[in-house]
């Protein structure tokens, strides 16, 4: 019997790991997936990987939003730090969906430890 390896995914686990990565939109199948304790573990850490990313970039953004409101001085600063946040997540989403593609483990540092940690004991 032959050793399966765990980047091999058949076609519709495949298209699901992509689903949780899809900006903004993907944390709530992502969300349904741990709440409901279901999934593989490359499932479950996939969907601890995009809550962390998307709860960052939305404390982040709603932040820098709340204080460009607040002030005239730093207005244009912290406009332009909440879209480089912004850019910078998408940017990270897409760069995980290639590294699927190619069959890479989706991983990145701190914020994969940071899931593990911070997730793992509450949703799954």
């Amino acid at each position: 019997m032959s050793k399966i390896d765990p980047l091999d995914y058949p076609d519709d686990q495949h298209v699901r790991l992509f689903v949780y990565l899809v900006p903004v939109i993907g944390v709530f199948p992502a969300l349904w997936t741990l709440y409901r304790r279901q999934g593989t573990p490359q499932h479950r850490a996939t969907s601890r990987l995009t809550v962390i990313l998307t709860l960052s970039w939305l404390l982040g953004h709603l932040a820098l939003e709340a204080g460009s409101s607040t002030t005239e001085f730093l207005k244009m600063p912290l406009l332009l730090s909440s879209s480089i946040l912004t850019t910078s997540y998408f940017i990270v989403c897409f760069g995980l969906m290639i590294r699927l593609w190619q069959r890479q483990p989706i991983w990145l540092p701190g914020m994969s430890q940071l899931a593990e940690k911070v997730l793992k004991k509450h949703l799954s």
